[in-house]
């Protein structure tokens, strides 16, 4: 199982489709100030630099990482990010001209115009859109959290990472190590588990990640720590409480007002997500082609054989517990499902995680 950076573009995907929209707008209304009429989209030069604009906006995105930490910044570091990056963008676009040497044939104009009017769009989108996911901060996203701490700073960090949830975390609950207090109540997150169940606990809910906070000149047990880590999750450490077994690949981040060393068995770069993404996506594609060709042949034999719906669909658990909705070729009855609650009884697993009857070849 591998974890992505916290901070992986993935969380920024709304940011970068805002961005590309606020490009192509910027570019069209400063051809329409230049030329009044028309589209820009007519001309193959125009046209070609339409597409190279949109492409040159996610290099810099994701090279430049122009989103990294973008919730954390002010109004002022907000522009200046927003400005580095529309200069990286143009000066892109103005070597791209000189390169196909057409440089002399678009307008500068344009070219100048599209940069300003794209610098106060995205910047002003930008702004509206945190002020947006701010409020989500609030209710957290996919992303389980569970904070393991000390009864003296319970507190403190639940209150922290409330009020600075910037990777919008879903708050999971508490683990106090210095007492066993399962079932309270501190700052309005629950108190889930102690030492000795919390690494159980972290594989039956599945968490996704695990945060070591201690209070001040206090520690967390290494043999805690040692556990959480073998689990698989991505554990931040607090950096007073980082050893030299925190695991492969260590990266310092912050989250909420804590500076933390957060590492994974198994741990992905922003770039190495991005390209496992690429191919999840290619591999997706060329399935469906698959299962369009499959189709002409499968569809047909299915429905004389059983007529009704030729696919069947149900809800199955992914990663991390993530549930979502599974379709193949219907090889079954259509009450199928009915059956099963029927055959039940005759189950040969007791505890109903599996179903196997003694018949069933």
């Amino acid at each position: 199982m591998y974890k992505k950076s916290s901070k992986g573009w993935l969380k920024h995907s709304d940011f970068i489709l805002l961005d590309l929209i606020c490009l192509q707008a910027a570019f069209i209304l400063a051809y329409l100030l230049r030329h009044r009429t028309g589209s820009p989209y007519e001309s193959q030069l125009y046209l070609n630099m339409a597409i190279f604009l949109e492409l040159a906006d996610v290099v810099v995105l994701f090279f430049f990482e122009t989103f990294k930490n973008v919730l954390k910044r002010g109004y002022y570091l907000e522009f200046a990010v927003t400005l580095k990056h529309v200069v990286l963008v143009l000066l892109f676009a103005t070597l791209y001209l000189f390169t196909i040497q057409e440089a002399a044939n678009y307008s500068r104009i344009v070219l100048y115009m599209t940069g300003v009017i794209y610098l106060f769009l995205t910047y002003a989108v930008r702004l509206l859109w945190k002020r947006m996911l701010r409020k989500k901060m609030r209710t957290g996203g996919d992303r389980s959290l569970l904070i393991v701490t000390t009864d003296r700073a319970a507190l403190d960090v639940v209150l922290s990472i409330k009020h600075h949830n910037y990777e919008m975390y879903n708050l999971a609950g508490l683990v106090i190590a210095d007492r066993n207090i399962v079932g309270e109540d501190i700052g309005g997150l629950q108190v889930v588990a102690n030492v000795d169940t919390a690494p159980e606990y972290v594989c039956r809910e599945w968490i996704d990640e695990v945060l070591l906070i201690p209070g001040d000149d206090e520690t967390l047990p290494q043999s805690l720590i040692d556990k959480l880590v073998e689990t698989g999750v991505t554990v931040h450490f607090n950096i007073s409480q980082a050893t030299n077994k925190v695991g492969k690949k260590p990266l310092v981040e912050k989250i909420g007002n804590y500076l933390v060393l957060t590492t994974s068995i198994n741990y992905t770069t922003d770039k190495q997500a991005f390209l496992k993404r690429c191919l999840d996506i290619a591999g997706g594609l060329v399935g469906c082609i698959l299962t369009g060709i499959l189709f002409v042949f499968i569809a047909p034999a299915i429905y004389i054989q059983s007529p009704g719906p030729i696919f069947f669909s149900q809800v199955r658990v992914g990663k991390n517990g993530k549930k979502f909705k599974m379709y193949k070729f219907r090889s079954m009855y259509l009450d199928a499902e009915e059956r099963k609650k029927e055959l039940m009884k005759e189950n040969r697993v007791k505890d109903g995680m599996m179903f196997k009857l003694d018949f069933d070849t």
